[in-house]
């Protein structure tokens, strides 16, 4: 009997773990924290083996092969000894993809956008009467969904973490939103190697699939004659002329048109729930998705126009005295801002801050100079910020907790104006995560901005 050794119990790791047990494996779960409660009870109702708070590593190390969660690094000593022990190391994604049996996978990634899209992809989906779950980065763990379902379609939401495991899966549809620079911290400071991961989204995809970028993207563009796609291409754009002969989008006067094959779907944007360009983006890959998959197209046009904002991603969070609060805790990079700063049609009094990741914030004086007039960097050490955007806002002022952050901001703004928390940065120096952050922000509104 193969021995599966699950490293980490999130919702990833439990997922995995599950299945492995479901699939005959002798299977060990070992985290080096707590497992949740949920989490915990649900490897109890299977019987599965696990610990918590340390790693046996004698019994890791006989394993045949490991399932490593998305957060833990490769430059951890555990994954460090296991990969010198020749153990193959993989992915949830990896794993779960051996046992999907016949269903199809949309798989979505990107620097920016890609929970948006993938939700969105979903709601279409599950609107058009379709048997889909949704899972990976959002949503159930895909491995949970294998183990305990019977899907014919899976929408999964792929981070880079994600991808550096997989090796032999394969996207029926890709969905590339863009890619810019992001967890560099976790590729050794350098962008190619995040490019690299992102561009594994393609990986083992044949002339039966479909891969969606963006063609408004200046890196994937300098990637693709790298590499030899044989799968049907399918572009999206607002600003360069695209054109595919298996289908594109292109986005003119706030209206998009989007085909595959001899099928289209026109889309006024201004009927859409969802505001700014970022998001125009994100209903172009999700309405070419969708016609990959097959759903009518008067279909899609009612779901996207219908479809809400995702929370924690530009979530109006209140308007009180004429300032009106908004949530964009997910915005944990420079380009998540600049789309969220971009769709600014009022002044705005701009909360960032957190953990710096290696960003580059020049991309986001332009917007700062015309929109923003007060800045409160919101972090245990706002030097890089506060000095990056003296003399670009202004007023700039430094925070060391959320609730003086809030003070300051509510002390800048006037009637008129937007809070907007958007952070280009990690939640880690303050927060649990980027939901943590938005949670609390939103409360802290509810209570004090009346």
């Amino acid at each position: 009997m193969k021995k599966i050794v699950v490293l980490g119990g999130g919702i990833s790791g439990y997922g995995s773990a599950i299945l492995a047990k479901k699939k005959g494996f002798e299977v060990f779960l070992t985290d080096a924290g707590r497992i949740a409660d949920r989490f915990r009870a649900r490897l109890d109702e299977w019987e599965v083996p696990y610990e918590e708070g340390g790693h046996t590593m004698e019994r890791i190390l006989d394993a045949q092969e490991v399932v490593k969660s998305p957060g833990i690094p490769d430059t951890a000593p555990v994954v460090r000894a296991i990969r010198e022990r020749g153990i193959p190391v993989v992915s949830e994604i990896e794993f779960a993809g051996r046992y999907a049996g016949k269903a199809r996978c949309i798989c979505i990634t990107g620097s920016n956008g890609k929970t948006t899209t993938t939700s969105l992809i979903y709601k279409i989906l599950r609107d058009a009467g379709m048997n889909v779950a949704l899972g990976g980065n959002i949503g159930e763990s895909f491995a949970w969904s294998v183990a305990t379902g019977d899907y014919d379609w899976y929408v999964l939401e792929l981070s880079s973490f994600q991808l550096d495991g997989m090796y032999d899966f394969r996207a029926h549809v890709g969905v590339l939103m863009n890619i810019t620079p992001d967890h560099l911290d976790r590729y050794d400071h350098c962008f190619q190697n995040y490019v690299d991961s992102k561009m594994r989204i393609a990986r083992n995809m044949t002339s039966r699939d479909y891969f969606i970028y963006s063609g408004d993207d200046e890196t994937i563009w300098e990637q693709l004659p790298k590499y030899d796609f044989r799968m049907k291409q399918l572009p999206f754009a607002a600003r360069n002329a695209v054109a595919s002969g298996a289908g594109d989008a292109f986005l003119c006067d706030g209206v998009f048109t989007a085909a595959v094959g001899r099928t289209s779907v026109e889309i006024d944007t201004a009927r859409m729930r969802i505001g700014g360009l970022h998001n125009a983006y994100n209903a172009m890959a999700a309405a070419l998705a969708a016609l990959a998959a097959g759903v009518d197209p008067e279909r899609i046009r009612r779901s996207i126009c219908e479809f809400a904002p995702v929370e924690h991603r530009l979530e109006p969070a209140g308007e009180y005295g004429g300032v009106l609060w908004i949530n964009d805790s997910k915005a944990t990079n420079v380009d998540s801002v600049w789309y969220a700063l971009e769709s600014m049609k009022r002044p705005v009094v701009w909360i960032a801050g957190g953990t710096d990741k290696g960003n580059d914030y020049a991309p986001l004086k332009d917007f700062a100079r015309e929109k923003v007039h007060t800045l409160v960097c919101m972090g245990l050490d706002n030097a890089k910020l506060v000095r990056e955007f003296t003399g670009v806002v202004p007023e700039v002022i430094s925070a060391d907790s959320l609730d003086a952050a809030m003070r300051a901001a509510q002390h800048a703004a006037r009637p008129g104006d937007a809070v907007l928390l958007s952070p280009a940065c990690a939640s880690f120096d303050l927060f649990k995560n980027y939901e943590n952050r938005g949670e609390l922000f939103k409360a802290w509104v509810a209570e004090h901005a009346k």
